[in-house]
């Protein structure tokens, strides 16, 4: 696995017999898709749904690693958002994770490091972890929203524009305060 989500590929291929994927492995790839998608939209209510569905998809599976999987996935999402949590669903599940996920759910606490990729995702996710570890720094900030900004990401970018306005606020930048205020209200009022 990588340090991005998990790799929701890995996390469906993992179980894959044969050349082509099961019914269930197609189906919660998709809805996995889908909650990150309706996620970093900041459409909770849909991303829910599509989670509830990725779980009932894998739980059919009677598999509780893949499970620890899912809802790392969903905890990497979440912290990309800035939405902290001890990710109580991977933990439920801990006592049947894999060693990989454990060190995964480590590291999303800020309790462990590793590498990040290139990918968008994981430089969010990655970015996050440093956030929540109090290690970022303003260029992380700012990387961070760039990152989120070129995906369209609106949830993760109003989080990080919202980091980075407290910031602004504290230091005493009162032009970069409103700077970054008129850019948080295009992306709010463009809905």
């Amino acid at each position: 696995m990588r340090a991005t989500v998990i790799g929701m590929a890995a996390l469906l291929s993992a179980c894959a017999g044969g050349p082509s994927p099961s019914d269930w492995q197609l189906n919660a790839r998709g809805a996995l898709a889908q909650y990150q998608r309706h996620h970093f939209a900041g459409d909770t209510p849909l991303a829910e749904k599509e989670f509830a569905q990725a779980r009932a998809e894998i739980s059919r599976t009677g598999r509780a690693d893949l499970l620890a999987r899912a809802e790392l996935v969903r905890c990497a999402i979440r912290t990309a958002s800035l939405e902290f949590d001890e990710c109580p669903a991977f933990e439920a599940l801990r006592a049947d994770a894999g060693a990989e996920e454990i060190a995964y759910a480590d590291y999303l606490a800020g309790r462990a490091t590793r590498a990040a990729s290139d990918e968008p995702l994981s430089r969010l996710v990655a970015a996050g972890v440093r956030l929540k570890s109090a290690t970022i720094t303003p260029e992380g900030i700012a990387g961070a929203i760039d990152v989120a900004s070129s995906q369209g990401w609106r949830r993760p970018l109003l989080a990080w524009l919202a980091v980075q306005a407290k910031r602004a606020e504290e230091s005493g930048d009162p032009v970069a305060l409103a700077r970054i205020r008129r850019r948080m209200e295009l992306i709010t009022t463009g809905e």
